[in-house]
């Protein structure tokens, strides 16, 4: 199976960092015009222009500064896309926020924060692309980014309560947008990772080697995941080889989900 992306064009939110940057490299090599989407500002290491410099090497991509949990801003940014790169495909909500804490510390201001970007950002992702470009056209593919931890309880504070339930948000919206844009032949999908080694969850489990241990033990597999892990199951679900998957939340968890 040979899956590309030849005269495609892709959004990848969160595109700045770890998953969204790998699946926008992976997207890119494939042949995909790619439109990486987030803060000009990052929350990561990785700026913005260094990721779509990184991605440029794979392939033809454009950066577009975008917090999106401001929601006035993202239909802007997908008519400038739209203007600039062409129609839009396929998009990646990769975009998403956490904050490691104890249940009994999470403040109203902390709930809205996670909620802003994780959920009603990634909705209002969704709806912009899928009016402007997806519906008219009668074909496209998102794939939005949940979590196991939005799929079963995890304890300890790397999973907290807003965190999860923001991801269990987003199963319901995947499944919701799944099941509403069928008719415009759109597809809508979501992966669920265990506990990926970005740049910020590698610094916490270094601080905590104790959480990681625990999680080992909860994976069959006995690894944790890469960001290449969640790209290859990202890219395989807004290709053509998957034209017959929608509404599907695909664990990329080790087994963690199966037990």
């Amino acid at each position: 199976m040979n899956i590309t992306f030849d005269n495609k064009v892709a959004v990848v939110t969160g595109g700045g960092s770890g998953i969204g940057l790998a699946c926008a490299k992976l997207l890119a090599a494939g042949g995909a015009k790619v439109a990486l989407v987030d803060f000009t500002k990052p929350l990561y290491t990785e700026h913005l222009t260094d990721a779509t410099k990184s991605v440029q090497e794979k392939g033809i991509a454009q950066g577009y500064p975008l917090d999106v949990s401001d929601i006035a801003a993202i239909n802007p940014t997908v008519t400038r896309i739209r203007q600039e790169l062409g129609e839009v495909d396929i998009l990646v909500c990769s975009a998403g926020i956490n904050r490691p804490s104890t249940d009994e510390s999470i403040t109203e201001a902390d709930w809205d924060t996670i909620f802003s970007t994780n959920t009603k950002g990634l909705f209002f992702c969704n709806q912009a692309v899928a009016i402007q470009s997806m519906i008219p056209r009668k074909t496209g593919a998102i794939v939005n980014m949940a979590s196991m931890c939005g799929l079963v309880a995890v304890s300890g504070h790397p999973c907290p309560a807003h965190y999860s339930a923001s991801k269990g948000a987003v199963v319901q919206l995947t499944r919701r947008g799944a099941i509403e844009w069928a008719p415009y032949n759109i597809r809508v999908n979501a992966v669920a990772p265990t506990f990926t080694l970005t740049s910020p969850v590698a610094k916490h489990l270094k601080e905590h080697p104790e959480i990681e241990a625990a999680a080992l033990d909860s994976i069959p597999l006995r690894r944790l995941a890469t960001v290449d892990d969640i790209a290859a199951a990202v890219c395989f679900l807004v290709s053509d080889a998957a034209r017959m998957i929608t509404g599907v939340i695909l664990p990329v968890d080790g087994g963690w989900t199966a037990q």
